[in-house]
């Protein structure tokens, strides 16, 4: 039996290790996901073209000054009747307006949209692919360009972390991460490690305990660092501006107490200024981790007392460096009205206190949107508007503007009218480009479907990536019309 088992293990490795890394792809498609069956109209709790998914994982684009190109990856598949995650990187040239034929990096072995990649560039100009997990069932990875600002080829990064008894061991999982990188320090990666709710080290910890971990290299990365470990764990969305990094995150109720994992709620937040040495919130108050208790520094609103959902979006800055937190409220995790409305705000810090502002309301928990602030002019780009599976995950694209630093907004540009199928997940890019200012995917929200891929650019013209590609580089097609001028 001890044989077997050391046969089937070899097995496994030799499988996972025998993964394509460089090969190319002959178009973009989308990764098409669902979770939770409901038995009803609605089909899922959320489902649809996620190739972009969640809004736990950034970025998915980065914008490089050096070669005016932005490099993106995204969960998709290889042909029309595949449905098991691919990772894919691409390159659009801002210069010459052509795309690559995407790098197909490897077979995730799974269909969980979940485990979707996240890109970063180091200031080398070398491309960063972090293959995420959901939970411990299956490894992550880490990936590297042979060579800077080039998809053609990657190579595994061997990487190991600290534990907590200070031994070097594997760094081969994580989930639902965020990457950023700062030029002399390295890598802070925010993440999720679950641990089953047993007891590791003496010390019992939520399944989903929110952290960071850093590297000055990609290789050797410090111990896991929690930010929270309230009941039952979180979920966090981040951003950076400069030298600061700020995470916004609500928590699970533990289901003794609450309602369990469905029912997230609150919203909190706060920043690192000196790459995790120290966290305070937005308004300098030293904060002591990780967090344990519901009440604390680091809320911004109560909604567990209002008894309402919190699905966190986009965290961006504004002109004076507060940030500004993107976010839906609803009264539970169904899909449909019952539990509407679903309520869009943003939460902005002033410099004295935290603000709420209603933006819109649209018809899903999963409607994520991206914000972007220049200056005082400030847009959000998400599916607020219902689509043609209407209470389905995403929906028609529409860039919402405001010029009250978020009081009031009002629709300035329809992206995706007509379309056949729901749009999700448009996403912000690092140092984002006219040219290239959001990246996403639509599907069919209540069965399985095709999925394309997306951009739009700063005038709201939307370009499909083609979904088959005869030469190594095409021009992405212009759909959805012109936008007025």
């Amino acid at each position: 039996m001890r044989w077997l088992v050391v046969w089937v293990m070899v097995g496994v490795i030799n499988r996972m290790d025998a993964q394509p890394v460089g090969q190319k792809a002959d178009g973009y498609r989308g990764i098409w996901y669902f979770i939770g069956k409901t038995g009803n109209a609605y089909a899922h709790k959320y489902s649809g073209g996620l190739g972009t998914y969640p809004a736990n994982h950034y970025p998915f684009s980065v914008y490089a000054p050096a070669v005016q190109k932005t490099f993106f990856c995204y969960g998709g598949v290889t042909d029309s009747t595949s449905t098991e995650l691919g990772h894919f990187v691409g390159v659009y040239d801002h210069r010459t307006k052509l795309v690559s034929k995407p790098t197909w990096l490897l077979n995730k072995q799974t269909d969980d949209a979940h485990d979707n990649p996240i890109i970063q560039l180091d200031d080398n100009g070398y491309i960063w692919i972090f293959s995420t997990s959901h939970g411990t069932e299956r490894p992550s990875y880490i990936h590297r360009s042979r060579k800077p600002y080039d998809i053609a080829a990657f190579e595994r990064i061997p990487a190991t972390r600290q534990n907590e008894v200070g031994q070097r061991v594997p760094f081969d999982n994580f989930s639902y991460v965020q990457s950023y990188y700062q030029p002399g320090h390295g890598f802070l990666n925010l993440m999720t490690h679950y641990d089953r709710g047993v007891l590791r080290y003496g010390a019992s910890k939520p399944r989903r305990t929110m952290s960071f971990i850093t590297s000055p290299d990609g290789i050797s990365w410090s111990a896991w660092q929690d930010i929270g470990q309230i009941q039952e764990g979180h979920y966090q969305t981040s951003g950076q501006r400069g030298g600061t990094i700020g995470t916004s995150f609500n928590f699970h109720p533990d289901t003794e107490k609450g309602s369990g994992l469905d029912y997230r709620t609150n919203l909190y937040y706060v920043e690192t200024t000196d790459f995790g040495k120290s966290w305070h919130t937005a308004g300098q108050e030293p904060v002591s981790l990780p967090l344990t208790e519901p009440k604390n520094k680091a809320l911004v609103n109560d909604y567990q007392q209002a008894g309402l959902n919190v699905y966190i979006s986009d965290l961006n800055f504004d002109a004076d460096g507060h940030p500004v937190i993107l976010y839906i409220t609803s009264k539970g995790p169904e899909p449909g009205p019952g539990q509407g409305p679903h309520q869009w705000h943003v939460a902005h810090w002033t410099g004295a206190d935290w603000v709420i502002h209603d933006v819109a309301q649209s018809d899903h928990n999963y409607d994520m949107g991206s914000l972007y602030i220049n200056g005082n002019n400030w847009q959000i780009i998400g599916p607020v508007e219902p689509g043609p599976q209407s209470y389905g995950t995403g929906g028609s694209l529409v860039r919402l503007e405001s010029r009250d630093a978020g009081k009031t907004w009002r629709p300035s540009r329809q992206l995706t009218p007509g379309s056949t199928r729901n749009h999700a997940y448009p996403r912000r890019p690092v140092a984002y480009q006219p040219g290239f200012v959001a990246f996403w995917a639509d599907g069919n929200a209540r069965q399985q479907s095709a999925s394309y891929l997306y951009f739009c650019d700063e005038t709201g013209q939307v370009f499909q990536l083609p979904p088959t590609m005869k030469t190594d580089q095409e021009k992405p097609v212009p759909v959805f019309g012109r936008p007025n001028k």
